[in-house]
């Protein structure tokens, strides 16, 4: 636990400055968690086949052009140039039918890097895009996961007894479920009211908010589950006590991509 903790203040540290600082800085700082990520998700790939080394290097490629493509903007609108799509599926694809052997990069682990690829970059894209837009929304979308996740962590330990889906993670239960939603969605709707725009529809806000938790935490069984398939605890030791950047990232990545449904309404 102090090993968590201290993890967790060091990476504060590091963090919070440079979100409020934003721009190039916080820019950059999000390209290269993107690399990380790119990093656990080839190595996870890895424990049950190594991907040709040439193929992970096309991985990276594509990674920038999809995370930098409008790192400058502020636009709610994410765009991709085709060109950079159709290159991508070339390239991961025809090495599958040139390579003459399957056991070492086929079909299967093309679609696996093309939706790795595009999953990762899209995402981080949009976080960059998250700050851009507005200090205040980018840390309303990280209370909501933060404060989900603690409550959810903390009941399911004291009172949970009924395991969500043990198959996938045997220490999640619906307590934690339901009182980290609760909790989720009142302390992320009290600061969206209080610091962002007072005059919302309560409804409204609740019901994004509730949505958005909910996503997390199921984001959050998603990551675990692919964990559960290649056989790992954690993404990397990155974090010491908390796992990688995926392990760390997993809920707010799908708080983001929901909050795309939104970003007109709030």
């Amino acid at each position: 636990m102090t090993k968590r903790v201290i993890s967790a203040i060091v990476a504060l540290l590091i963090f919070i400055p440079i979100i409020i600082k934003g721009g190039i800085i916080f820019n950059i700082a999000a390209y290269i968690v993107s690399v990380l990520a790119l990093k656990e998700f080839l190595d996870a790939r890895g424990k049950k086949k190594e991907i040709p080394f040439f193929i992970n290097l096309i991985a990276y490629i594509f990674l920038t052009l999809i995370v930098l493509v409008d790192v400058r903007s502020a636009s709610t609108l994410f765009s991709l140039d085709y060109r950079v799509l159709a290159s991508l599926f070339i390239a991961f694809l025809l090495p599958a039918v040139l390579y003459h052997d399957a056991k070492k990069y086929n079909i299967t682990d093309a679609f696996y890097m093309i939706g790795g690829v595009l999953f990762l970059g899209i995402s981080l894209a949009l976080l960059i895009m998250a700050r851009n837009l507005d200090l205040k929304v980018f840390v309303f979308l990280f209370t909501i996961t933060i404060t989900t996740d603690i409550f959810a962590y903390v009941s399911g330990m004291l009172i949970g007894k009924h395991k969500l889906l043990p198959e996938i993670s045997p220490n999640k239960t619906w307590e934690g479920l339901i009182i980290g939603t609760i909790m989720g969605v009142f302390v992320s709707s009290m600061f969206y009211y209080t610091c962002i725009d007072s005059n919302i529809s309560k409804l409204t806000i609740l019901a994004v908010c509730t949505f958005l938790s909910l996503l997390g935490q199921f984001g959050d069984l998603v990551f675990s589950a692919m964990k559960r398939y290649f056989g790992i605890k954690d993404f990397s030791n990155i974090m010491p006590g908390h796992g990688g950047i995926l392990d760390r990232l997993d809920s707010i990545i799908f708080v983001i991509l929901g909050f795309t449904f939104f970003i007109n309404i709030l």
